[in-house]
């Protein structure tokens, strides 16, 4: 929670200027108090009188208005608050402020202050892949900025990649994890799986599926921020690499379950938490072609022999000495979406599955939301359709009570 923190938060020119509104209703929910400074570009997508009726506090924009600088000179503005957060850091904003401008107030103010900055960039694909915006990241980053994404997705440019600035609850958890020391999960080691796995046919081919590793990523990135100590053991895949933890990169499901083990599971050292969210093959090929196959005129098509592919979940749930304390399977089904997961969770033995139906109709595979259900021993938990950045911070928000409580039953026996 954030109680009693104080965050300014700079509103810039951007079509996600919009998401400006919810973020401070979500920052004010867990307490905070929210002042705004909007820029003259950032006054082309939001009002004033937006902004101030859900901050419940003046907006300020103008570096010379008399009547502001009475009462709040732009360095006690500055200054008067825990964390200064951008967002949208527009590709305009952060070569401003890897230039050292102080052109107008929010430059000024960015320039004056002596407390953390937070920035979640929002720009077209291009413009947050070219040299001259990585640049200006990296420069600002050495000055000890930090950055909240940004996402993959669609834009209202209609192009899609990289550029998309993150959901309001993923900016609040990236604020929390900067300003809240209380980290419920300090201490705590997670392993996370993500993505898909690509299984060899032969040197150029391969049996793989449509997972795009954004929810395995999220939740990755949402355990780091409670404080947990996290492996992200990832297929390939095309999002951005979380912050703050150790990720491994692997192809195949032969080398994602060794990864695993190597990791922190069966074969070194204990594990607390374990989140098998990557969509492993169920099968690969029993004898790999050392060449490309080829086509041949007239000929029927090769046959194709499977073998099974190890359970990584399976091996992850196994009982024993090592066993992690909590261990989540995903259950990802096109139909009969919760009767399917419940059997799967008492086949695989492990503790929690997260269901989610991803049959084309829903977009779930490398779509930016997801409706999931929890399966437990308690039963079957629904979920309303969430972003699956808000769908991390609940499963993490979870697992951290579950944990605690455990922890707490234990400590009274």
């Amino acid at each position: 929670m954030l109680h009693d923190k104080r965050i300014l938060l700079i509103v810039a020119g951007g079509i996600a200027a919009f998401k400006s509104l919810e973020l401070i209703r979500r920052l004010r929910e867990r307490g905070a108090s929210v002042r705004c400074v909007l820029t003259e570009a950032g006054a082309k997508f939001v009002t004033p009188l937006s902004l101030q009726a859900l901050s419940e506090d003046r907006v300020y924009s103008d570096m010379f208005s008399l009547t502001d600088e009475s009462e709040m000179g732009h360095i006690q503005l500055s200054r008067d608050a825990d964390l200064l957060l951008v967002a949208p850091a527009t590709a305009n904003m952060l070569a401003r402020m890897a230039g050292g401008l102080a052109d107008d107030l929010a430059t000024t103010v960015l320039l004056a202050t002596d407390k953390p900055v937070l920035a979640a960039p929002a720009m077209n694909v291009r413009m947050w892949t070219h040299a001259a915006t990585a640049a200006n990241v990296e420069t600002l980053r050495q000055r000890g900025v930090t950055f909240v994404g940004p996402n993959d997705g669609a834009m209202a440019c209609n192009e899609h990649g990289p550029g998309r600035m993150s959901e309001p609850l993923e900016i609040v958890a990236a604020v929390e994890a900067m300003l809240v020391r209380d980290q419920p999960l300090a201490g705590k080691r997670a392993l996370v799986t993500s993505g898909p796995t690509r299984e060899a046919l032969d040197p150029v081919r391969f049996i793989s599926n449509q997972s795009s590793g954004k929810q395995g990523h999220a939740i990755a990135a949402a355990l780091a921020q409670l404080g947990a100590d996290v492996t992200l053991v990832s297929g390939p895949v095309a999002v951005p690499d979380p912050q703050g933890l150790k990720v491994v990169r692997v192809e195949s499901a032969d080398q994602m379950l060794a990864a695993c083990l190597d990791a922190g599971g069966l074969d070194a050292g204990a594990l607390d938490i374990v989140v098998c969210a990557a969509a492993v093959a169920d099968w690969k090929a029993a004898k790999p072609a050392t060449g490309k196959i080829k086509k041949q005129a007239g000929a029927p098509p090769p046959a194709l022999e499977l073998a099974p592919n190890p359970d990584i979940l399976a091996t992850l749930s196994r009982p024993g000495p090592r066993r992690p304390a909590l261990v989540v399977g995903f259950a990802a089904e096109t139909e009969n979406v919760v009767a399917n997961a419940i059997d799967k969770r008492a086949r695989k033995g492990c503790d929690w599955i997260v269901a989610n139906d991803v049959s084309p109709a829903t977009g779930t595979f490398g779509g930016e939301r997801n409706t999931v259900h929890l399966i437990s021993a308690q039963g079957v938990e629904d979920w309303p359709p969430l972003g699956k950045g808000d769908v991390a911070m609940r499963l993490a928000g979870r697992i951290s009570l579950h944990l605690a409580q455990a922890g707490k039953a234990q400590a009274a026996e």
